[in-house]
């Protein structure tokens, strides 16, 4: 990862934001990447992740990141499909995009 660089990152396991609601990936500006006793202010042991990443207002643990992709932006509308049956065009939403902004609300997690 770049630091300073945009990142979206999708995650394991559901997780609870400040706005109420839940996700399951972070958008935002990756600050840093920084070990245990860093993030947490405690040192780990072997059993435990030993990695964070602070994206945004928001600290992801190195063992809940499924993919980081570098992106500069992202939509939080859920993409749309068409389909042809029977002679009709219909259009439907594919999902629902659970993308948790962690840049909006320009706070920055750091260690």
């Amino acid at each position: 990862m770049n630091i300073g660089q945009k990142y979206l990152i999708t995650t394991e396991g559901w997780f609870l934001a400040p706005d109420g609601d839940n996700y399951r990936g972070a958008f935002g500006t990756v600050h840093s990447v920084v070990d245990s006793e860093s993030a947490l202010g405690i040192k780990t042991n072997a059993k435990s992740t030993n990695w964070y990443v602070m994206i945004g207002d928001m600290v992801i643990a190195g063992c809940q990141i499924h993919y980081a992709i570098r992106a500069d932006d992202f939509s939080p509308q859920s993409p749309h499909i068409e389909i042809d049956h029977d002679g009709k065009r219909i259009c439907e939403r594919a999902g629902i995009t659970r993308i948790y902004n962690a840049d909006a609300s320009g706070l920055v997690a750091m260690p």
